[in-house]
């Protein structure tokens, strides 16, 4: 490695990753005057800073000696502000320091501690971790601290603003004094500044200027947008780059979640990557990234820092970050080790002035314009199918047979369109972007609202849309979603190709009803759809079936209950009067009839009235002999002193 010193062991280790040339950072931190002295390091996100410390702690464990002493306590302590962070730097330092023996233990938070208890027990050279879980296993006296050379702080503006404060100075207090300290950071806040001179001792500062560090090599680009257009702002540029890993950030988990499905109902393989999971969910996630098996990554800004994944070539902003260091960091995913990379924001007209400010602070430039359009990657795709590596390889046996079998069978022109369309079939539609720049009338603007605001009646309507309909020989066929479910014919188009394994052209007109949704396919591919819909689908459950007798329709006007003409539609002027009703006032008077004919339901058999009145005695006048006064039988008996509680007398003496 040029003109920068290690020693054999870590050299060896450098050459078999190919670091031929050192970064800034790297060469700054191993200069005469930084040996064995304090550092307070300020270097963008993505300039090689772990291996920038992982070479200038190597003197104060291992000396002059090529390889490091049986693990005991450990010798170097390494705090991150995340797990994905921590896992990141353990995984570096592993192959860093590979070939001196080193034993690199993590513990971050969400992984099983009993297992690091373990880990601890049996030595460690080097530990890495989380300053909750670092705190906790040092108060369980898991951790042994009184052996520590060296103890760095990785992204230490980024762990302030985490709420980590008190984590980390119970570190630096718990340490040796005599421990040599590393603070690294992307910016140098105030804070950052007060604790260097704190724990620190005569610290030599280090300063990369972005320019210079991993931010040259990064593509910023500002988009604009209409509001409503952001997910198909995403699949039109990630359809544009089609860099082989990509990460979409989002602001909240719930926009997290949405566009993540978004983006796989029309056909990208993507995962999640927000706060809510669980570190085993963040881990294999990462790793289908990192095997290929995902190429999209949508992800909340608890990924935009420790994240270092291979040809991860485009960043895209779906939400505009809160502050210049978060979009840098969010950048610095990409552009990394002297990659080129592209940063995309994709920005709405109310949100113009605020993005324009982020870039100034940042420092950055970025060349504004459009989206994408459809002809723009289709011409694209065209390109891509012909130098696509296929046409590069040499045809075995058994091609060269297949071949003239499809020769002997079909034409060439037959063959080559057969491929064009299995070509495309694998890639996801691009899809069709306004240009927030244009203005619509009023009637544009109602004609194309939003189908997710609600309507002022019930009645189940059409959408209008652009696709014409096909000529004949094609079929109908009817899904089993509409307005009701917040149809729309931009994601039913990408579902609809998906579920039967056709393109874009193969579907004509598209009707949205209340409750359904009919859409017509070309004879050619009838055969096809018809099969393919057959089977069951595990990412949607709508189903669809066929139209035979062509488009059905929902009646115009009919009520969602009782399926009857509309209160607004029916006649009620005609219909005719009811003769065997009697009028009211023919209706027979009530002249004395008991009111209670019948006992109540579970309860005691009632007298009717004319007995209450026949048999009551007048008022004022004694019950009958040997009948005891009872108010419930003779309600119209006067007893005396009724209702009220006679006078105790009271007894003297």
């Amino acid at each position: 490695m040029k003109s920068l010193p290690a020693s054999p062991p870590l050299a060896r280790a450098l050459a078999e990753r190919n670091y031929h040339d050192a970064t800034p950072v790297q060469t700054a931190v191993l200069v005469p005057e930084a040996i064995g002295r304090d550092l307070l390091v300020s270097a963008q996100t993505g300039s090689g800073k772990t291996v920038a410390y992982g070479l200038a702690i190597a003197n104060d464990m291992m000396g002059d000696a090529e390889r490091l002493p049986r693990a005991a306590s450990p010798l170097a302590l390494i705090v991150a502000p995340t797990r994905e962070l921590a896992l990141q730097v353990h995984r570096e330092l592993e192959w860093l320091y590979a070939y001196a023996g080193a034993r690199v233990v993590s513990c971050v938070g969400g992984m099983d501690p009993q297992r690091e208890k373990r880990e601890l027990e049996a030595g460690a050279h080097i530990v890495v971790g989380t300053p909750g879980r670092l705190c906790d296993h040092i108060r369980r006296k898991r951790l042994d601290v009184t052996e520590l050379k060296a103890v760095v702080l990785d992204e230490a503006d980024e762990m302030l603003d985490l709420g980590f404060r008190e984590d980390m100075e119970f570190i630096l207090e718990t340490t040796p004094e005599t421990r040599r300290t590393l603070l690294f950071s992307a910016t140098l806040p105030r804070t950052i500044i007060t604790m260097a001179k704190q724990y620190q001792h005569e610290a030599f500062r280090v300063e990369v200027a972005g320019g210079d560090g991993g931010h040259a090599d990064i593509e910023y680009r500002a988009i604009r947008i209409a509001p409503s257009d952001v997910e198909h702002a995403v699949v039109n540029v990630l359809r544009f780059f089609e860099s082989p890993t990509t990460i979409v950030f989002c602001n909240t988990r719930n926009a997290v979640n949405h566009l993540q499905a978004a983006l796989l109902e029309r056909g990208f393989s993507v995962v999640a990557l927000s706060g809510e999971l669980t570190q085993n969910e963040r881990t294999k996630a990462l790793q289908s990234l990192r095997d290929g098996r995902a190429r999209v990554c949508v992800a909340t800004d608890v990924a935009a820092r420790g994240i270092d994944l291979p040809n991860l070539g485009l960043v895209i902003h779906a939400d505009l970050p809160n502050d210049p260091e978060v979009l840098q960091h969010r950048s610095g995913r990409t552009g990394r080790a002297g990659k080129k990379g592209v940063s995309v924001l994709l920005v709405v007209p109310a949100r113009r002035k605020r993005a324009e400010f982020l870039l100034d602070l940042a420092g950055v430039e970025a060349a504004w314009g459009l989206a994408p359009t459809v002809e723009e990657i289709r011409t694209l795709d065209q390109q891509r199918m012909l130098q696509d590596g296929l046409f590069g390889e040499t045809a075995t046996d058994d091609d060269l047979v297949l071949a003239r079998a499809l020769l002997a069978e079909r034409s060439a022109e037959d063959i080559a369109t057969a491929l064009a369309r299995l070509y495309r079939s694998r890639l996801p539609a691009p899809e069709d972007i306004l240009d927030p720049g244009q203005g619509r009338s009023r009637d544009e603007r109602g004609s194309k609202r939003d189908s997710r605001e609600p309507r002022s009646d019930d009645r189940p309507q059409k959408t209008k849309t652009k696709r014409a309909e096909l000529p004949e020989g094609s079929m109908w066929f009817r899904a089993a979603i509409g307005r009701n479910k917040n149809a729309e014919a931009r994601w039913l188009l990408p579902m609809i190709c998906r579920r039967g394994g056709i393109g874009k052209q193969d579907i004509g007109a598209i009707r949205i009803y209340g409750s359904s949704t009919e859409f017509q396919i070309s004879a050619n591919a009838v055969d096809e759809f018809t099969a393919r819909i057959k089977r069951p689908d595990k990412e949607d459950n709508i189903r669809i079936e066929l139209l035979p007798n062509g488009p059905q329709g929902e009646t115009e006007g009919l009520d969602k209950r009782s399926r009857k003409p509309a209160r607004e539609d029916r006649d009620f002027s005609a219909r005719p009067p009811r003769e065997d009703k009697p009028r009211y006032d023919d209706k027979p008077r009530f002249e004395g009839k008991p009111r209670f004919d019948k006992p109540k339901p579970g309860g005691k058999p009632q007298r009717d009235d004319a007995r209450r009145f026949d048999a009551a005695p007048a008022r004022g006048k004694n019950p009958p002999p040997g009948k005891k006064a009872n108010r419930k039988d003779w309600p119209d008996v006067e007893k005396p002193g009724f209702g009220k509680k006679p006078k105790k007398k009271h007894r003297k003496g």
